[in-house]
This record gives structure tokens, sequence and C-alpha cells, in this order.
């Protein structure tokens, strides 16, 4: 008897959260939100999530938790991003638990493998590793999905990425060792995992869809050097 209320106690948590699941596609797909709230779902929840984490920091830094601290953090919150707002970044695409957990794992190792590898380079008797520049594209949309996978092969000991092509999604990534054609097959299947992983943990062709946001940089950075110097130049 307690097995199978237990079970349908799962169950019925399991068919809120899908239900919860549904009501939000279906809202995001039919409902239209102010521009003042972010003019889209996905706008308004990293802006809940901003104020809810401003609070819980306010809540730490007084030490205490009660009615007064939360509401103080509330009004703080809400007055730093409505006074102090930082740059639009577009949030788009959606999060697969899943996919996230198994590309975090792939990172862990990824990292200790790497690691091996560079300190055993820097103590063997040998000639030093040959290093260099090398040019990849990513076919990754979303600017925020393509800075969390710079950053990715940025903690990846023996890779990082010295320059960023915006319009073309061009990675320059400074490589460790790439002695051999082995190596450089080694790293072209890495840059390729991470391309892979990250667009099907977050921005799926299926699911994908611009944010009103999206492309926000395009007019500076459609700019030819000497506009943008010029800019520059009036700003100072």
């Amino acid at each position: 008897m307690r097995a199978a209320l237990i079970n349908a106690w799962r169950l019925t948590l399991l068919s809120i959260f899908w239900a919860c699941g549904q009501a939000f596609v279906w809202l995001a797909g039919h409902v239209k939100v102010p521009d003042w709230l972010g003019g889209d779902l996905r706008e308004v929840g990293v802006r809940l999530w901003t104020v809810s984490w401003l609070t819980f920091v306010w809540v730490l830094l007084w030490g205490r938790v009660s009615w007064a601290n939360i509401l103080a953090g509330f009004v703080m919150a809400i007055a730093i991003i409505t006074l102090l707002p930082l740059p639009r970044v577009p949030v788009e695409g959606r999060l697969h638990p899943v996919s996230i957990t198994l590309l975090v794992l792939r990172l862990i190792r990824d990292f200790f493998l790497s690691s091996m590898q560079v300190a055993w380079a820097a103590v063997r008797p040998h000639r030093p590793p040959l290093g260099a520049v090398v040019r990849r594209r990513v076919a990754i949309k979303s600017d925020m999905v393509l800075t969390l996978a710079i950053n990715y092969i940025n903690l990846v000991p023996g890779t990082l990425v010295v320059e960023i092509d915006h319009r073309r999604r061009m990675l320059y990534i400074h490589v460790f060792d790439l002695s051999t054609p082995r190596k450089v097959a080694a790293f072209d299947r890495q840059i390729a995992f991470v391309e892979r992983a990250f667009i099907h943990a977050f921005e799926r062709d299926s699911e994908w869809h611009p944010s009103p946001y999206h492309g926000i940089d395009d007019e500076y950075h459609n700019r030819v050097l000497a506009q943008r110097e010029a800019d520059g130049r009036e700003l100072r």
C-alpha cells in the first residue's frame, strides 16, 4: 500500500511538472509580453532570476533571513536592474538537462586528460611542443551559447580562444601542441564535439526562434573600422 501511494505521488508530480511545461510553451507562443517586461517570456525569466539572485545575495550580506531583509533585497534588486541596467544579452533556445549533464561530465573528463597531457609535455625529455593559432568556425547562433562554448574551450588546458570574429562565428584558438596530423585531427574532433554538444543542449534547430534582441550588436559590428574609431573618438 505504501509503495503504491509513493508511486502515485511521483506520477502526480510528473503530471504537474509536465502540465506546467506545456503551459509555459503555450504561453511563450501565444502571449504577447510588453516591451517594458522584456518582450519575450525568456527575457522575463532572466529578469526574475536576476531579481531573485540579487535578493538572495542581499540576505546573505545581512546574515539573517527575515521578511524585512527579503523585502529590502527585493526593492534593491528592482532598483539595480532599473537604474543600472546591464547590456542586453539575447536569451535564446531551451535548456535540456540531460544534454547539459553529459556536457559537464565530458568537460570534467577533458579537463583531467588535457591536464595530464600538458603536465607530461612540460616534464618529458623532448623538444618543446609545436603550438599554433588555428581558425575554426562554429555554427552556434546565440551569443550567450557561443560565450559558454568559448568558456568550455578555455577551461580545457591546452586550448585558448584568443580572438572571435562575431559576424562569421569564427574562433581563433591557440592550441598547445599540433606537432602531428593525429593531434590536429584530435583537436578538430574536440571542436566538432563542442559545437554539436552545445547546439544539442541549448539551441536545437527544431526549437530555435530568435530573441527580440537577437543581432542587437550587428549595427556596431557591420561598421567599418574607420567608423568605429570615429565613434570612439567622439565618445572620448
